[in-house]
């Protein structure tokens, strides 16, 4: 009755993953996930089909599996996500051991395909694998028309979960003793307009703010297009709203924005990142970045680096361009960007982040920051600010003396030293 999940990709697969986990947990299954060694009978592994790279881990975990099974290692193989809802058939065919693949929105027929039954008592409920943080998906889909981007491939349009239901979930986690609410969705700007025909993500952080037990609240993947600025107020004067934003701007060269159809200019981005910075002093930034696009000249690249050298984002990730079929681009533009041009730039841009994140971080030793533990190793707590949000930000390390820490509570840390993407501190 042990069922091993593999959860790849984004945080909104993790959430796909924990619904399903708790329903399986209701019929009598013990769900493990991510184990070191999964050792159940049924493996079930949900999947990312964003772009190249990750599509690979995708494929190799399955194989990986499929090759167990052949060895009955395992005894039932199941696949779901992005991956098998974008390529459902191909991999039928191809990997025939998998028992049975599901897209992602068709999921919950495991339970049946178990000879089990869905529980509608339950719609709302999961298992919590992060014990004192969880990330709650507000919406599905995206009506954006970025060239590069699979996603509305696999997802479809933009759909919105009534403000209702959120609030009901997070009440629950809170009920549970989650503190930190991470809300996600592929578009938070866009909240709303589909259900209620008009942007409600202020009105929902705001309420979602009111829940009691909700410590911080973190905004993930904004949209800079039609931006929600009546968020920017109720961020500034909410103390449990995390001065934390991602927004994805991807590029700022005018040419380049114009050829990934982002409907923005570099002009306007600028405004936007002022008035936002303006509006939220303190505010810490997170964007994506994308290198390599088609037609990217090194010119289009520089002004780019010097975007980021003027901007000095808090935090910042960054892609290399990947040639999805079914996008804009795939089918109106050639890949003609060599991999090791775009390998070099990304190094490079990257490389000055570094150089940038050194400088930020320096800059905080000797301040007092509110920290909650994550986790622990043999030498150090290990916690974050609220500038950080987990596995892809700073972390603070925290040297183990007498005094016991818990993971899940906050403390008030000196930050003592600081490198290119961690903190060091000591416990006030």
């Amino acid at each position: 009755m042990r069922i091993d999940f593999i959860t790849l990709g984004c945080s909104k697969n993790l959430v796909d993953s924990e619904f399903l986990s708790k329903q399986l947990e209701s019929q009598g299954y013990k769900v493990y996930h991510d184990a070191k060694k999964p050792c159940g009978e049924i493996v079930v592994i949900n999947t990312c089909g964003f772009i190249g790279d990750a599509k690979e881990e995708s494929i190799n975990t399955i194989l990986f599996f499929a090759e167990r099974k052949r060895k009955n290692k395992i005894k039932q193989l199941y696949v779901m996500g992005c991956l098998s809802q974008r390529y459902m058939n191909e991999l039928k065919s191809e990997i025939p051991e998998v028992d049975k693949f599901y897209g992602k929105f068709d999921f919950y027929n495991l339970l049946k395909d178990l000879g089990k039954n869905y529980s509608s008592i339950l719609r709302l409920e999961r298992t919590i694998t992060t014990k004192h943080y969880a990330y709650v998906k507000i919406s599905e889909g995206c009506n954006r028309t970025c060239s590069y981007c699979a996603i509305p491939i696999i997802t479809g349009k933009h759909k919105s979960r009534s403000i209702e239901d959120i609030l009901t979930e997070v009440k629950l986690l809170t009920n549970k003793g989650i503190k930190e609410i991470q809300l996600i969705a592929q578009d938070l700007s866009f909240y709303g307009h589909d259900l209620y025909h008009q942007s409600k993500l202020a009105e929902l952080i705001q309420r979602i703010s009111d829940i009691n037990g909700v410590e911080w609240l973190r905004l993930h993947y904004t949209y800079p297009t039609h931006f929600p600025y009546d968020i920017l107020p109720i961020m500034r004067e909410r103390d449990n709203i995390c001065n934390y934003l991602d927004i994805a701007l991807q590029h700022i060269s005018d040419r380049m924005l114009k050829l990934m159809r982002r409907n923005i200019t570099a002009e306007e981005t600028r405004q936007l990142l002022n008035k936002i910075r303006e509006e939220v002093p303190g505010i810490h930034l997170r964007t994506t970045l994308l290198v390599g696009h088609p037609n990217e000249t090194e010119n289009d690249f520089n002004e780019l680096i010097n975007f980021v050298r003027e901007l000095k984002f808090e935090r910042l990730g960054a892609f290399a361009y990947s040639h999805e079929e079914g996008t804009f681009a795939y089918q109106n533009y050639s890949d003609n960007i060599p991999f090791d041009i775009k390998e070099e730039r990304l190094n490079k841009l990257m490389y000055e982040q570094q150089i940038i994140s050194n400088e930020l971080n320096s800059k905080k030793i000797g301040e007092i920051h509110k920290v909650i533990i994550d986790n622990s190793n043999s030498e150090f707590y290990i916690g974050r600010t609220e500038y950080d949000s987990p596995e892809v930000d700073c972390e603070v390390l925290i040297k183990k003396t007498d005094k016991r820490l818990s993971i899940g509570n906050f403390y008030n840390v000196k930050i003592t030293d600081a490198i290119d993407f961690d903190l060091y501190g000591t416990l006030i």
